[in-house]
């Protein structure tokens, strides 16, 4: 994406450098940092402290890592996670116990709680992107310095340079730690504050390309930044049909093998929404109500329950070819539920044998389940 800036700040202000920000970041740090100081930009401050832009980044990174699993870098380590910004979020959930909807106020209340535990992931955070994220202003003329210098002459590097040669979105206080001040650049705040849409837009989009290229299995990344509409969930075509077939066969729940109560049951995922990020028919099952909560976005066991999954499916299937109601009802099902082509051209093609059927949706379906499972969700541990 091209960062687009009202020409007429050009005079003053070096902005292909801030376009420079979000270039080659060896983490994903950087476009949470910078957004952080837009926004706080935008909350009307002139400065801030590293303790307060790092408590926006977490905010700004816990529904993504909390509900979506989604891995801030691609890089790991002998332990795992080496991301500082996931360790951070992943800490704080654990100590905290918020749910991954928690609203901006409560997860920061929950960092001032913790803070003493969250200081190394913190302060870790220090180390590099304040001043790396300036790369982009250095070395254009004077003065030259190794971008690998140390962070205290980096910082005396841009102040000095701030006042000589250009403008900087922002220099550093003379704080030590977690205390340390960013100052946001005077001249920069009206251009940040008249362009915000954009300037968040464009982070965004470099922070939605920079994720897929590190969590290369996760579908709809980008519908997985910030907490979505409910709204966005599907499933009245598909509930009509289940509905439909209630009304003319016993179906046995995937869990329970008990009969579906058709006043209290739910239409819900195998494989969790919340990683397929759709509702295609392909994943969806009728099941009791009182489990659905239960269950929330944990994968089935899947030795324990495919087998029972694939049998509702094929049910449902050979219904739509005898019962011509119930084939009324999976056309209906086009337009929000049947966008796969390869149930489309294979799972629900005429004249699939059980063990064809079968067989087709375990191959298609198996790999977005163990894509799931590398991703981190857990295995939802049913005692029936």
């Amino acid at each position: 994406m091209q960062l687009t800036i009202d020409t007429h700040y050009y005079n003053k202000l070096d902005i292909k450098g801030f376009s420079r920000m979000m270039k080659d970041p060896s983490y994903c740090y950087k476009f949470y940092w910078l957004e952080a100081i837009v926004q706080l930009i935008l909350e009307g401050r002139k400065e801030a402290s590293y303790d307060e832009i790092i408590d926006e980044m977490i905010a700004n990174a816990w529904y993504s890592v909390v509900e979506f699993h989604i891995h801030l870098s691609g890089i790991w380590g002998a332990g795992g996670v080496r991301d500082n910004l996931e360790k951070a979020v992943t800490k704080l959930k654990g100590l905290s116990e918020l749910p991954a909807n928690a609203s901006k106020v409560e997860i920061k209340n929950a960092i001032r709680q913790f803070d003493r535990q969250l200081h190394p992931e913190k302060q870790s955070l220090t180390l590099n992107v304040p001043y790396k994220a300036l790369s982009g202003f250095a070395n254009k003329t004077g003065e030259k310095i190794s971008l690998d210098s140390s962070a205290g002459r980096m910082m005396a590097y841009y102040n000095k340079l701030n006042e000589t040669e250009i403008l900087l979105p922002y220099t550093f206080g003379n704080e030590s730690g977690l205390s340390r001040k960013v100052i946001f650049g005077t001249e920069w705040i009206p251009m940040i504050q008249d362009n915000a849409v954009t300037i968040l837009g464009w982070i965004q989009c470099e922070k939605v390309k920079w994720l897929q290229n590190n969590n290369p299995e996760v579908p709809g990344l980008i519908y997985k930044l910030e907490i979505l509409d409910e709204k966005m969930r599907k499933l009245s075509h598909v509930r009509k049909l289940w509905d439909g077939i209630l009304g003319q066969r016993k179906v046995a729940d995937v869990f329970t093998d008990k009969e579906i109560d058709r006043d209290n049951y739910d239409v819900d995922h195998f494989i969790p929404w919340s990683f397929v990020m759709n509702d295609e028919l392909w994943n969806l099952m009728p099941m009791d109500s009182a489990l659905n909560s239960s269950k929330s976005n944990k994968l089935p066991d899947w030795d324990g329950f495919f087998r029972r999954f694939a049998r509702n499916q094929y049910m449902m299937y050979e219904m739509v070819y005898e019962v011509a109601g119930i084939g009324k009802l999976y056309e209906a099902c086009y337009r929000d539920n049947l966008h796969s082509i390869w149930a489309n051209q294979e799972l629900y093609r005429r004249g699939n044998s059980e063990t064809e059927f079968y067989g087709i949706l375990e191959k298609n379906m198996k790999p977005v389940y163990e894509s799931a499972r590398h991703q981190g969700y857990e295995v939802w541990e049913w005692r029936g």
